[in-house]
């Protein structure tokens, strides 16, 4: 892993006293050796700074945490996925919609 993805990955991050999203530039690699990292942090909005320490493997793969079952999850894994259109879709049905779910299922 290099710098640039390390950053990547710090901007998905939350400071701890505001809860502002880090951004590519608050963000500084002071050390690295194989896994372990130590990243430097500075918020913009509220100013606060620290230090992360961070061992991060590269090619390990997180579990799935899911209340999906074992066939859902097949299923939904082969779907095609979610485009602009279909947002769009949702979007426009929500613009004229009631809240009356029953009505929608009413045959």
């Amino acid at each position: 892993m290099d710098d640039h993805q390390v950053k990547d990955l710090m901007t998905t991050i939350n400071c701890t006293e505001c809860g502002r999203r880090y951004e590519a530039g608050d963000i500084g690699i002071v050390y690295h050796q194989q896994e372990l990292w130590f990243i430097s942090v500075s918020c913009r909005n509220c100013g606060a700074r620290g230090l992360v320490a961070a061992l991060i493997k590269e090619g390990s793969n997180a579990p799935v945490i899911t209340d999906l079952t074992p066939e859902e999850l097949a299923r939904f894994s082969e779907a095609a996925p979610v485009s602009a259109d279909d947002v769009l879709d949702v979007h426009l049905f929500l613009e004229g919609f009631d809240g009356n779910f029953g009505a929608q299922f009413e045959s």
